[in-house]
């Protein structure tokens, strides 16, 4: 089983203590304050009070720098970058970072610094991340050791005593998904060679027959379970298997997304350890070699829609917008309980239970990163307002930088909501060619 460092549920994140920005002053309110000042400015050089008249003149200059200067979308993406790439990234190696959980490394780290790379067209960064990542991570079987670290002898390495050597499927197939992208918009071929070694790879360690059917289960120790497999939905990749099928025929990878899709349709449904279900994922979830059926895991390991969960609709999302797959469509059409916990509580928690009812009472930047995929399909007004008042407010157009602290997940899928809201996310496989 992976043994994931999780955010406890039951308290807030070192990172979230105030998850949410500052909203800008409303524009009437600002074109209130500088009519006022203006009128404030001519009466007083009307009376010769020249002093108080330029105190007033410079205030008004104030309240017009308090306006948000306006930057364009990619801007803020590239700024967004330079940002994660200054802040989480080690200089002189390019190593992901993790600073709120002890510097540590993750396969996840390094696939989302590539994924964000190839996507900001950013060679050198990205060849530093995979240079790094194949140095460090990569095991003889070609898929990646998941956690790299300080360890108990005191030097740095994959931490064995964690379960850091065993694999995490996600970060292996946004990895192989990555350098397949990276492939087509660079034509250097050795990024192609190594993603077909991955590929074929993660169907070999990491997909196992269930019910009769091919499943991406959670790392590669499942394949050794005759009796159940730990699944995380979360790491289904339906958009990324599609890709897999062009470049290595050898395996079913087309069987594996119908079988993706079908397994979330049924688990969409199942209660677990609730009353009901409302068409949330779990974070994690058990599944019977045999029968497929599901059961939960852990109290660590949780059925919540939370940490893991939440990345599923920008997944489904991806799929829709590259594809056009109505199955992905109306998987996310069934998760209105977001737009009615939006609308209703005005805001998204960290957590919600199996029955849709919150879990926690604290926000995390994440989540609204990863329910863009939700709003983004089923409803583009909100997601408009979602974009606006939770997502942009983390930019500070004024220095091009963050507006308030974020951790490195949540920078992570803060943006990757952004630039699927701001169609910035291309298969880059496909070419005019």
């Amino acid at each position: 089983m992976r043994l994931d460092e999780r955010v406890d549920p039951e308290q807030p994140p070192v990172s979230a203590a105030d998850h949410r920005a500052t909203p800008p002053r409303s524009g009437l309110r600002r074109r209130v304050a500088v009519v006022v000042a203006a009128v404030l400015v001519a009466v007083l050089g009307v009376a010769g009070t020249a002093s108080y008249a330029d105190d007033v003149s410079r205030a008004v200059q104030t309240v017009v720098a308090d306006e948000p200067r306006a930057v364009s979308d990619q801007t803020v993406l590239g700024n967004l970058w330079r940002v994660y790439t200054e802040n989480y990234l080690e200089e002189g190696t390019g190593r992901t970072l993790d600073p709120q959980n002890d510097q540590i490394t993750t396969s996840e780290g390094e696939s989302y610094t590539m994924l964000r790379a190839v996507w900001m067209d950013d060679l050198d960064t990205f060849s530093a991340s995979w240079q790094w990542t194949k140095d460090n991570l990569q095991r003889d079987d070609f898929l990646m050791s998941w956690r790299f670290g300080l360890r108990d002898d005191g030097t740095y390495g994959v931490q064995s005593e964690l379960g850091g050597d065993n694999t995490a499927s996600d970060a292996d197939s946004d990895i192989a998904l990555a350098l397949l992208m990276a492939y087509s918009r660079w034509k250097q071929d050795v990024f192609l060679y190594d993603a077909l070694a991955i590929v074929s790879s993660i169907w070999e360690q990491e997909v196992v027959v269930v019910d009769g059917a091919p499943v991406l289960v959670a790392n590669d120790l499942e394949q050794d379970d005759p009796d159940r497999v730990l699944v995380n939905p979360s790491y289904f990749a339906p958009y990324a298997y599609r890709v897999f099928a062009e470049v290595d025929p050898d395996h079913d990878w087309m069987g594996l997304v119908d079988n993706s899709y079908a397994v979330l349709e049924q688990l969409d449904q199942q209660p677990l350890d609730a009353d009901r279900a409302v068409g949330l994922a779990p974070d994690w979830v058990f599944m019977d070699r045999r029968t497929g059926a599901f059961s939960a895991v852990s109290d660590t390991l949780t059925t919540r829609y939370s940490y893991d969960a939440l990345r599923l609709p920008w997944r489904l999302a991806l799929d829709v917008r590259w594809n056009g797959e109505e199955r992905a469509r109306q998987l996310l059409e069934q998760q209105s309980v977001l737009a009615t916990r939006w609308t209703t509580d005005g805001r998204l928690v960290a957590g919600y239970d199996r029955d849709g009812t919150p879990a926690v009472d604290y926000e995390a930047p994440a989540m609204y990163g990863g329910a863009m995929g939700y709003f983004d399909v089923v409803d583009p007004a909100l997601a408009d307002e979602v974009y606006a008042q939770e997502l942009l407010p983390v930019y500070d157009a004024d220095t091009g930088n963050l507006a308030q602290q974020l951790g490195y997940y949540d920078s992570n899928w803060v943006w990757f909501g952004m630039a699927l809201h701001l169609d910035a996310l291309p298969d880059l496989t496909v070419t005019n060619e």
